[in-house]
């Protein structure tokens, strides 16, 4: 066997063993307790920012998944529910890193597997970042996730061209919050999904993802007006935007609005933990070998 058929091998090797492990029941379970804890966080967030826009200014909590974790480690259950989300969601990091190195085989090969692939990187990403914020509030020293805006963001502006950095983060922001809108306008959550979404699950879906995608867009502009202004302080998080929100003409209205979108968002997560699509590549390369050959016999 030649070098390169040897490393094939293995490359072919190593997918199948990821991709079982992805879908054994085990991981499954994970995975399952992942999505149900991140939608708790989400209903979490959408309390507080509820309660931003309806006089309680949020106290001291932060209207974000920061301050979520941090609500959640006040009390007992809720460091049990804590523990859960760390555990979850880095299986669900794992879940999603897997279909970004391997997964998407049920694509063409070409641009829109790329872009599906780098969706799944984004999300364990996000995953990751989410779980160790999670373990960040158990340790009790969670930092204010506008706090840390900030603080990148003055890096960046204190770069050569940091204002074109900060102005291209923020459009980069603005994009991804239009493929959140996107998303839920097109209902594109449903290919998540390895069975069918009642009528109820569906509008749940589109509300939250449509709300999500406000929220970042308004992320996104303060991160654009930072640049502008060059200013780090305004820049912010989810808080600072649901916060901006609150503050436009008829704020507290659309923060409710936002808040509710946010819930649903929550609610949805735990109709998607019942049924997640979880392929990394298991039989997926036999599969696309007779999508090939079927194709090849068609040409002749």
């Amino acid at each position: 066997m030649t070098a390169a058929g040897a490393a094939r091998s293995a490359k072919d090797g190593a997918e199948r063993a990821g991709g079982q492990a992805v879908a054994s029941t085990p991981f499954r379970v994970l995975v399952t307790v992942g999505l149900i804890t991140y939608g708790i966080v989400h209903i979490l967030v959408g309390w507080i920012a509820a309660q931003v826009a309806w006089g309680g200014g949020g106290g001291s909590q932060e209207a974000s998944q920061q301050g979520a974790l941090a609500e959640l480690a006040r009390n007992p259950i809720g460091v049990a529910v804590l523990w859960l989300t760390v555990v979850g969601l880095f299986a669900m990091t794992a879940w999603q890193a897997a279909e970004a190195a391997w997964g998407h085989r049920d694509r063409p090969a070409g641009s829109k597997r790329i872009r599906k692939r780098l969706g799944s990187a984004g999300r364990a990403i996000t995953y990751a970042a989410i779980a160790v914020a999670a373990i960040a509030a158990l340790q009790g020293s969670s930092q204010s996730g506008d706090q840390k805006q900030e603080g990148w963001t003055a890096r960046l502006l204190a770069l050569p061209f940091g204002r074109v950095l900060v102005g291209a983060v923020g459009v980069v922001v603005i994009v991804l919050a239009v493929r959140q809108v996107i998303k839920g306008v097109k209902e594109k959550f449903t290919e998540d999904f390895s069975g069918g979404l009642t009528s109820g699950v569906r509008r749940l879906g589109q509300v939250g993802y449509i709300s999500k995608g406000v929220a970042m867009a308004v992320v996104g502009g303060l991160f654009g007006w930072a640049a502008i202004t060059y200013d780090p302080s305004k820049a912010g998080g989810l808080d600072d935007a649901l916060r901006t929100i609150n503050s436009a003409p008829l704020g507290s209205i659309l923060l409710t609005v936002v808040a509710l979108g946010l819930a649903c968002f929550g609610i949805f997560c735990f109709f998607w933990a019942r049924h997640p699509k979880i392929d990394a590549g298991t039989g997926s390369r036999s599969g696309e070998t007779a999508r090939t050959g079927a194709a090849g016999a068609q040409r002749a």
